[in-house]
Formats: C-alpha cells, sequence, structure tokens
C-alpha cells in the first residue's frame, strides 16, 4: 500500500464531531487495506480507558483503535487531563497519572520540568513508524490564538507531524461560516497552508440546499470543501463527552424496565451504561431527581473523578437518602468504580489525594471501607459471573478492604470493573432479579463486541458516502 500523509481532522470549537469522524475514518482507511492508527497529542477527558498493558488513556482513542481494528495504546493518547474541579486536572503522562496541576500553572509557559511538547512528539514519532496513515484529531478550536505558543494538539502538532489538516464545522449550532472562515483567517501564513480540505458535519435537511452555501464558502477561504456529513440518528458510537448525557433526561417508561443512573458532577466513564441502554426491556435515563430515583426499578452509582464531592453532594440534594429509601424497598441499587466506594460504609482521604475531605460516610449499603491512595489501579480484567467468563477493565484510585471484584448482598451489587454491564449475563441477572418483565428473556445473544463492529461498518459508510474520498486520498499522496 502507498504511504499517506498523516491526516488531522480539527476543529472549529469543541463537540464539533472530531472524534466521530476520525473513527470514522480509521475504519474506512482499515476497509481500503491501510494500516491506521488514531492519535490525540492532549486529551480532557473523564471518559478513559485501560490498555492492555495496564495503563490509561482517553476514551476517544480506543474507541477510534478499535475502529481500526487495533489494540489501543498510550502512544494514540500520550497526555490525558482529567478535570477534578473547575481549576485542577489529574495529568497523566504516558498512561501513568503523575499528579495534579492547576489550569493556569498548567498552560503557564515554563511552569513544568517536564517537556510535554517533547513527550507528544515522541510518541508520534513512535506510532509513525508502525503504522500508515495516523489519523489525527484536534482539540476544541485551532482558532484559541491566545494559547498558541503553548499548543500541543492543534496546529503545532500538525506541523510536526507534517499531517493534511481537514477543517470539521458544526453547522447544527449554526454560525458555520463565520466559524470556519474565522479559523482558517486566524492561522498564521504557515499553518494556513496545512488546511487542505473542510468537512461540514451534522446537517439536518435537504442537502441541495447547501450547495451554494458550499461554493461560497470555497471561494472565501480558498480551501476546498471535501464533504457534507448528513446528522444520524441509527448509529451508536461510543460518547466521549459528558455534554451527550443532557440529551438523555428521559422520564419514567411504562412497560419497561426503568434505570435511573444517578447524575453526579464529576461522572466518568459514562459508555458503562450504553449496552444497557440499547436493551429493548430497558428504559435507561440519567437524573439527580429524588422522586425519579425513589421510582426507578434499578438505581445505578456510576464512576466519578471526585467521589468524596461527589457523595458530599449527594448528601446535600437530597439523593443519597433517596437512594437508601429505594434500597430498603426493595428496588436493586449497582455501584461501579466510585459509586461502589459510596456504597460501602466510609471513604478516607487521609493525603488530601483528592481534595479537603477527609472522610465521609457512605451510604452504608455494602460493607466495606475505601481508602484514598497515591496509586492508581489501571488494568483489564476478566471475571465470572452466573458461570459465564466475562470482561471489564479497571481504573481507579484508593483501595476498599475486599479482594472481591464484585461485592453483592441480596439487591446490591458493587464492583471496580468499567464494562461489567457490558456483559449479556450480567444484564439478564439484573432484569431478571428485579426488572418487570422477570418472565422475558432476550431470546438472541447480544455480543457487543458485534455489534460495535457493525455500528464502525456504518458509521464508515455513512461518512464515505457523503465525502469525496477520490480527492482525499490525492491530498495524502500529493507532493505538495
Amino acid at each position: 500500500m502507498k504511504q499517506l500523509h498523516p491526516i488531522m481532522f480539527a476543529g472549529t470549537g469543541s463537540d464539533v464531531g472530531k472524534s466521530i469522524v476520525a473513527a470514522a475514518f480509521c475504519r474506512i482507511f482499515k476497509q481500503d487495506g491501510y494500516q491506521p492508527a488514531p492519535f490525540k497529542a492532549q486529551n480532557m477527558a473523564l471518559n478513559s480507558y485501560a490498555t492492555p498493558e495496564g495503563l490509561e488513556i482517553g476514551r476517544a482513542q480506543a474507541v477510534q483503535a478499535e475502529a481500526a481494528g487495533i489494540a489501543c495504546h498510550t502512544d494514540m493518547n500520550p497526555l490525558l487531563l482529567k478535570p477534578q474541579s473547575d481549576h485542577t486536572s489529574q495529568v497523566v503522562l504516558n498512561g501513568k497519572p503523575i499528579g495534579n496541576k492547576d489550569a493556569y500553572d498548567y498552560w503557564r509557559k515554563g511552569s513544568s520540568e517536564i517537556d510535554y511538547r517533547k513527550e507528544v512528539c515522541n510518541a508520534f514519532d513512535r506510532l509513525a513508524k508502525r503504522y500508515n496513515p495516523i489519523v489525527m484529531e484536534g482539540a476544541g478550536s485551532i482558532a484559541e490564538i491566545n494559547l498558541k505558543d503553548r499548543d500541543l494538539v492543534n496546529m503545532s502538532m500538525a506541523r510536526h507531524a507534517k499531517a493534511d489538516v481537514i477543517l470539521v464545522g458544526d453547522i447544527d449550532r449554526g454560525g458555520v461560516f463565520a466559524s470556519v472562515y474565522g479559523s482558517i483567517m486566524l492561522q498564521s501564513p504557515e499553518d494556513r497552508k496545512l488546511i487542505k480540505g473542510i468537512i461540514i458535519n451534522k446537517f439536518r435537511g435537504d442537502m441541495r440546499l447547501f450547495d451554494e452555501g458550499r461554493k461560497m464558502l470555497e471561494e472565501i477561504c480558498g480551501v476546498p470543501v471535501l464533504g457534507v456529513i448528513p446528522y444520524y440518528k441509527d448509529i451508536y458510537i461510543e460518547e466521549e463527552d459528558s455534554v451527550s448525557l443532557e440529551k438523555k433526561h428521559r422520564q419514567l417508561a411504562e412497560g419497561k424496565v426503568n434505570v435511573a443512573v444517578v447524575l453526579l458532577r464529576h461522572i466518568s466513564n459514562y459508555t458503562d451504561f450504553d449496552t444497557l441502554e440499547r436493551d429493548p426491556r430497558v428504559n435507561l435515563f440519567y437524573t439527580n431527581n429524588t422522586s425519579d430515583i425513589q421510582q426507578a426499578d434499578i438505581i445505578i452509582l456510576p464512576g466519578t473523578k471526585s467521589t468524596l464531592d461527589d457523595l458530599l453532594e449527594l448528601r446535600r440534594n437530597g439523593c443519597a437518602q433517596a437512594i437508601q429509601r429505594a434500597h430498603r424497598e426493595g428496588k436493586m441499587v449497582i455501584g461501579i468504580c466510585g459509586g461502589y466506594q459510596m456504597l460501602g460504609e466510609s471513604i478516607e482521604d487521609p493525603e488530601g489525594i483528592e481534595g479537603d475531605i477527609a472522610r465521609l460516610p457512605g451510604l452504608g449499603l455494602l460493607p466495606i471501607h475505601t481508602t484514598m491512595g497515591k496509586t492508581k489501579t489501571t488494568q483489564q480484567v476478566s471475571f465470572q459471573f452466573e458461570g459465564q467468563e466475562c470482561q471489564g477493565y479497571e481504573i481507579h484510585q484508593g483501595n476498599s478492604d475486599t479482594d472481591q471484584p464484585i461485592m453483592q448482598t441480596d439487591h446490591c451489587i458493587g464492583t471496580y470493573i468499567h464494562g461489567f454491564l457490558d456483559n449479556a449475563p450480567v444484564i439478564e441477572y439484573i432484569l431478571r432479579e428485579k426488572g418487570k418483565m422477570k418472565s422475558e428473556k432476550s431470546t438472541v445473544a447480544f455480543s457487543y463486541a458485534a455489534f460495535k463492529n457493525e455500528q464502525y461498518d456504518k458509521l464508515a459508510a455513512h461518512v464515505r458516502k457523503h465525502v469525496d474520498m477520490e480527492r482525499i486520498y490525492q491530498i495524502l499522496t500529493s507532493n505538495d
């Protein structure tokens, strides 16, 4: 196969669809016989994943690697920032946490002994020796000119990689002409030359209505529009950002098993519930409404980046008491990772790992005590459930005084295992035990891996149909 230039999908802003477009191209290049790999120099997200080596990367790059048909690796996302508050983040470098950083200190030039630019460039160089092409993703907007000299992930990374940049604009939010034109014009002449095309994303309505707009964009920007991708509703790809959760505040539904995921301020790894959400027997929604929690059939306390802070908020807003009452009434309660810790007797943080809260009583539904520590557990795991082999992964701070990966009482389950609910034996068990449809069982064994593969193929077909792949291949092989 020909050697292709690296390709970067940069954005006019956050949540314009860069991650999904990058995943689509990872699958398209794989289908076309190449060996692609994803790369995002710096990611800020609470959704993370454990690599086969037991190291941590952003979930979006794990999804993109899956679309490319390869195992994920820390070189695909060498720098991960996990927000802990409005001003601080845990810094994960090459898969390992190296401490917490205040946002101002992190972005201030010369504030760190670590050369982050060198680290991310080295990771890219290692990856580029093994795969063809590298499918790169930018972060936020490429037009944040006040941060340009400290940029690690957008145009500075494109320069290092000698990448062809495709600018992605979101037409659904409005102002796409201004955002695309402004993003290009605010670049230096050197960086402007790297932008080889524009993709308009999330189009709704009759595509013919944008024909004139497409021509106008090309004229004013001097860059070809390589595609207009319509909004889709029937393709399911794991979301990176919690922005998507705002669309999932559904109401209780008759005739289905109502599953309430407690909406925490620092919720993480919410992709844990994607499989359960798609089960036709289930109505899954996110809420911190105490009435909804008490009326639900199953209540799930999810993972969190700030366990003690979120536990304190649950006590303030009445959700903790609502969960305890629901449990007393026989409702099933499930805690995953930080949610598992909250269901215990107590959580202690003597070293201030998470912040100023030294100790809080838990909800008392499981007989465990947790102590926060500097060591972070990250690993992929296999476990037995209902006599069947299941898969998942662990990413958590803190240790509980039990060696059980899963703890069960009569109608309460706690586990450190993310992906716990991706396993059919687990889903069948919880729906059988506490669901309203106790007599119904799924007649077809559901394979989440097969489902995800089908979705990547559908996404690739959708994007391929609406972008000029011939032109893109010309760009990626051109000597210009």
